[in-house]
């Protein structure tokens, strides 16, 4: 597995942290909504209780419903939209990440290039035509 860039772990931390914070915001407001409903519920007599009941249970259907909606349009975000020339831009950021080489040693690194495909040039030809064909040559020579 690959392992995640700077900006990627950077992004994921910052996210995490927002998560974190909202769901510690979330408790913080249940815990207070809660507190406030309790105090409520002392002062009621039992009809408005009951009442107060079904209201909560019809709220929690709905609430379940628009959070399936959710759910739905959550996935639909998720598949991946086409980003025409999205390539493009990759390549052009990327090779701006790219460490270019000096005149100076790409023609240090040309020549090493050259001496050596003339040395080994040379070594192929001297192997081929001074031993190689000699010995074969020789081979044949014996079956006749």
């Amino acid at each position: 597995m690959a392992h995640k860039s700077k900006t990627q772990r950077a992004k994921a931390a910052v996210t995490k942290a927002n998560r974190r914070e909202r769901q510690e915001r979330d408790e913080v407001a249940a815990e207070v909504a809660a507190a406030a409903k309790a105090e409520e519920m002392a002062n009621k007599t039992p009809e408005e209780i009951k009442r107060e009941q079904k209201a909560a249970e019809k709220a929690a259907v709905a609430a379940a419903k628009a959070e399936a909606k959710a759910k739905e349009k959550a996935k639909e975000a998720e598949k991946p939209k086409k980003k025409h020339f999205q390539f493009f831009r990759d390549v052009r950021a990327e090779m701006k990440r790219v460490t270019w080489p000096t005149r100076q040693d790409v023609l240090q690194w040309s020549g090493v290039v050259v001496a050596a495909l003339i040395f080994f040039g040379v070594y192929v030809f001297i192997l081929d035509s001074g031993i190689i064909v000699p010995v074969l040559r020789a081979l044949a020579g014996l079956g006749a």
